[in-house]
């Protein structure tokens, strides 16, 4: 039971014991509050035993924390919990909510109001990156890693309510996603002709799989098997760079394992690189790497060689300076919905649950499709007009119209 002790009228210190420390020394912990104005005297003894009845409630179940903590103190116990993040995610929270300690690391977390939380934006709105303001999007990043912090909070009953999730919050601008033409993706891979087997199959690999870049990196031959005459690609981790650590191998992004299943042509392609790499070795002198992406001498390629060394490949095949690696993940659930395939399916390859995710952040409509789409539409409703002249001159005359 918790000890009560009455200060004065208004104020008491509620003690709860829980249990010994190794030394043989009670563990107790305190807590003083104040009776609002606003509690009629007669409920006060009413009053003084719920909160204490909570504060016994959070101090057995073990919480560390209490509403008192500042969330600065609560987000670093918080960060030692976490499990469920990929390394690179759990490193980009880390980051941001460091940012966010100067606006409110100090304020008690039950005290944190939306007031505070859209304050902070305002100054996170006015910072810079090389020059240029940060964008709405990235400035909404770190609400999201508070709301974390605080969605927490609130499951362990330490606050009630999520203030982060309470603000009203401007529209981002959405950047738009360039997708390769086939014309472009066929110089790209004309250009891979002519590059070491380890660039050539991992940049083929992006493609073909619509991996991460993480994952492919923690590619292993031993994630290939061979189920009912049908090659099968087990995708389970992600080895990515995290800055102030290094190169940390985790699970993928969704902390689940997928399964890619390679036609005919694909399968032999990745037999041959096998076979290639088992000759590189012996040649070498080494043994096999047990990871696919190793460069000549059997050593693993750091993941941000990939991501530069593609840049000198765009240049060389003409292709945008828009593109980059994750570009390819667009281009293969973008071809795959145009293609026919079922949501759930392209949603299960690209290791997402939920196709309305994939539709809204991956499926970039072509300008061929558009394209289609638009003679679709004239087919319908102008299809049985009869033209009186050249229909190529009044296109032509449509074309002035519309761009005079």
């Amino acid at each position: 039971m918790a000890s009560i002790q009455k200060i004065n009228s208004r104020k008491y210190k509620i003690t709860v014991s829980n249990g010994y420390r190794y030394d043989g020394r009670k563990i107790s912990r305190a807590k003083t509050i104040h009776v609002p104005e606003s509690v009629h005297p007669r409920s006060i003894t009413q009053y003084v035993a719920h909160e204490a009845e909570e504060f016994e409630r959070l101090v057995k179940n073990g919480f560390g924390e209490d509403a008192d903590t500042p969330f600065e103190d609560y987000v670093r116990s918080w960060l030692k919990r976490q499990t469920k993040y990929a390394p690179t995610t759990l490193a980009m929270y880390t980051r941001m909510l460091e940012v966010t300690f100067q606006y409110i690391g100090a304020i008690p977390i039950s005290r944190l109001r939306p007031i505070a939380l859209e304050n902070m934006l305002i100054e996170l709105r006015q910072r810079t990156h090389h020059g240029k303001p940060v964008r709405e999007a990235t400035v909404q990043k770190y609400l999201t890693a508070v709301s974390a912090v605080l969605s927490d909070a609130k499951k362990n009953e330490i606050i009630q309510k999520n203030p982060a999730r309470m603000i009203d919050l401007p529209d981002t601008e959405a950047r738009e996603q360039a997708i390769p033409t086939p014309g472009e993706v066929d110089r790209f891979i004309r250009v891979l002709a002519d590059e070491p087997l380890h660039y050539r199959f991992f940049y083929l690999f992006a493609i073909y799989t619509g991996c991460r870049r993480g994952e492919l990196c923690a590619l292993k031959w031993s994630d290939f098997s061979v189920q009912n005459e049908t090659t099968v690609l087990t995708v389970s981790r992600s080895r990515s760079s995290v800055a102030g650590v290094g190169v940390v191998e985790g699970m993928t992004k969704n902390g689940r394992s997928r399964t890619i299943v390679f036609d005919d042509a694909l399968s032999w392609s990745a037999a041959c690189y096998r076979l290639s790499k088992m000759e590189e070795a012996q040649r070498g002198g080494f043994p096999l790497n047990e990871y696919l992406f190793a460069d000549e001498r059997g050593q693993l390629v750091h993941p941000d060689t990939f991501t530069k060394h593609l840049r000198k490949l765009y240049d060389k095949a003409g292709l945008s300076r828009a593109y980059h690696l994750h570009t390819w993940r667009h281009y293969f659930v973008t071809a795959l919905l145009h293609g026919g395939v079922d949501k759930q399916t392209v949603a299960d390859l690209a290791g997402h649950g939920d196709t309305s995710f994939l539709e809204r952040t991956y499926c970039h409509p072509q300008m061929e499709h558009k394209r289609q789409a638009s003679e679709c539409l004239s087919e319908q409703i102008f299809g049985q007009i009869e033209y009186s002249g050249d229909p190529d001159e009044e296109s032509d005359e449509a074309c002035d119209v519309l761009t005079a």
